[in-house]
Parts: structure tokens; sequence; C-alpha cells
């Protein structure tokens, strides 16, 4: 890896690794870290580019953040994880449990999307208008290329199929809010998707995990507790 992945750690015991959505850090799981780490060794991770993690030089993807997430567990000895994905680092840990299923004890996919054709339509389209517009200026502007590699994250990725989720044998919570940006439709085709995988829909919006820490706490705590 190019780069070294900042990350904040608290607790003891199982590691759980939490990664933030797109544009965010690790930050945005204030309300985990404090809850978690009564339970866990939680670390929560800057993906490349994000927070405090360098950008490096290598392809801003979800497939080249998944290859981050492996070199960082293996720099810190860590076998099998407990891994809790937010929107895009639902598909990062999606991503990498598929990829490295050995290695995944447990897996929480929070607002996560196997392609942008989940995301409902009327958050898409002005992602899309943005993603045209910065490309538009990107070879004049740090700003804007910037703003164009996280927005192409939305807009070309994942690429994923139902089908591609029918081997994976990791315990599974799949979790959205009731007003998510993901289709329930979609949510649900993952859940389905995934032998045994277990399905919760709260009341909330995309941030749940944030907006509603209790309800969410609870029953990714329950998850945790049957693996």
């Amino acid at each position: 890896m190019d780069i070294a992945l900042y990350h904040q750690e608290r607790g003891a015991g199982a590691p759980l690794v939490l990664l933030h959505g797109n544009g965010e850090d690790g930050g945005y799981f204030i309300h985990q870290i404090e809850y978690f780490s009564k339970s866990y060794r939680v670390l929560a991770v800057d993906t490349r580019g994000h927070g405090r993690s360098p950008r490096g030089t290598a392809p801003f993807t979800l497939g080249q953040f998944a290859a981050d997430l492996g070199e960082f567990l293996t720099g810190l000895g860590l076998e099998r994880v407990l891994l809790l994905g937010f929107s895009d680092g639902a598909n990062i840990a999606l991503r990498f449990a598929l990829d490295h299923p050995e290695q995944v004890r447990a897996l929480v996919l929070n607002g996560g999307n196997l392609s942008p054709a989940g995301v409902r339509r009327r958050t898409q389209w002005p992602i899309e208008l943005g993603y045209r517009i910065a490309r538009r200026f990107a070879g004049r502007s740090e700003e804007a290329r910037r703003h164009a590699e996280l927005l192409g994250l939305m807009v070309l990725e994942p690429q994923l199929r139902p089908s591609d989720l029918a081997g994976l044998r990791v315990p599974t919570l799949v979790i959205a809010g009731t007003r998510d940006m993901i289709r329930e439709a979609h949510t649900r085709q993952i859940a389905a998707a995934i032998p045994g995988a277990a399905l919760k829909i709260l009341p909330g919006n995309h941030f749940v995990a944030h907006k509603n820490p209790e309800a969410f706490n609870r029953a990714v705590a329950e998850f945790l507790n049957t693996v």
C-alpha cells in the first residue's frame, strides 16, 4: 500500500472495524465508537483520501479501498474481524468480504447498494449532474478534481449483481432506514441474495446510525451477540 490509513481505536476484545461513507471520516461513528468500545476493540478507519488518510497515487475505487483494508488489517495482525460499513463503507465491506471471506467473522451492511440503480432517483440525479460538472472543470481546479473523484464513486460504482452474493457464507446483517436514499426494495434484494442474512429496517433516513443511534446500536449488538 502506498499510504498508511489513519484510524481511531478504543476498547478491547474482538476487533470491530467501522468503515464510513463517501466524503466522511471515521468520526461519523462517534455514537458507535462510544457504545461498542465497552465490549469490543473498535477501529474506525479513514478511507484513502478521506479524513486524515492521504490520497496516495493508487486508483480511487471501491476495489482499491477494499485492498487497502486488507493491508491495514494485515499490518495490525487482525485475522477475523467484525466489519460494519455505512453507505460506500458498506460497499467496501461487501467487496472485501466477497474477496476475503476467511478474514470476516461477521458483516454489517448499513445503507449499501449493489449498483447506482439502487439509489432513489431523486437523490441520484443531482449526484450525476454534479459529477458531470466537476469532471468538466477537473483539469483546471484541484477542488473540482477531488469532487469528481468522490462523486464518481457513486455514479460509476459499485457494479454487482444479486447472483454475485450467492456464495457469501459470512453471517450478515443488512440494515437501513425507513426513509433511506437506498430504495427499500433494493435493500431487501441484497438481504435476500446473501444466504442466511438478517434484515432490519429502522425508523430514520440514510444516516440512521448517527441520528437514531439507540435503535441502530441495539440492532447491531443483538446481531453481533449471535455470531
